[in-house]
């Protein structure tokens, strides 16, 4: 479904990726590992269109989107929820929803997804008339998700979904990127919180220093010397 084909990435003159290449398959969801100043959210705005790649290309089922700004790749299917959830405060949490909905054009499509995400996250349909801005991290963090979804996206960008929030919040969060995974959603995870990430991930990447240094089966990555050491504290 995705491919990324040794894209550079920079920032003025501070090189942010390097030669940096993933696929992502239909239907599956793929994570990207790393530390701090990785790169990793870097990827995820490339992909969306906030930042062009210097060299590189970027297709979606065959089209190349890396010449596209971010409005024509979310139309394409690309929906990214970005680190620190970026809900609108003063939208109500409906608002906040219709306002992912943007690039679907048929109103019975938009209630179907709608109705979804109240079954994904109840708290939200109990919540619709409050403003976004209210309510707790946990809940913003499912409004992110549901904006996303909203759009009803070819795949997900997710950026460290389970940053700040309380471990109970975090085993909800990665209990609902499992389910929308068996609901058929193709999914990109960036997250800090490594073996949760190799736990639901079918394939894996390791980001270094703007570089890819591993790659392979979630699986397999998760047994991986450099990994256990790095990343999971083993």
């Amino acid at each position: 479904m995705l491919d990324i084909k040794n894209i550079t990435v920079s920032y003025g003159i501070a090189t942010a990726l390097w030669d940096v290449s993933i696929s992502v398959q239909d239907g599956k969801i793929v994570s990207i590992v790393g530390s701090n100043g990785a790169g990793k959210s870097t990827t995820l705005r490339t992909i969306s269109g906030v930042v062009h790649p210097k060299s590189g290309t970027i297709t979606l089922n065959g089209d190349r989107i890396d010449h596209l700004p971010p409005h024509q790749i979310a139309q394409k299917g690309v929906s990214h929820v970005p680190e620190g959830r970026k809900i609108f405060p003063f939208l109500t949490v409906l608002e906040n929803l219709k306002m992912g909905a943007l690039p679907v054009k048929d109103p019975k499509r938009t209630d179907e997804l709608l109705k979804n995400v109240y079954e994904l996250f109840p708290i939200l349909e109990q919540r619709r008339n409050q403003v976004g801005g209210t309510l707790s991290g946990g809940q913003q963090q499912m409004l992110a998700i549901g904006r996303g979804l909203m759009s009803d996206p070819k795949i997900l960008l997710l950026d460290e979904p389970s940053l700040g929030l309380a471990p109970i919040i975090v085993d909800a969060v990665f209990d609902v990127i499992i389910q929308l995974n068996r609901q058929g959603h193709t999914l990109l995870l960036v997250e800090q919180n490594a073996y949760r990430s190799l736990e639901v991930a079918h394939y894996a990447y390791v980001l270094e220093t703007g570089k890819m240094t591993l790659e392979g089966e979630a699986s397999t990555l998760i047994d991986h010397p450099h990994v256990k050491k790095a990343y999971l504290g083993r």
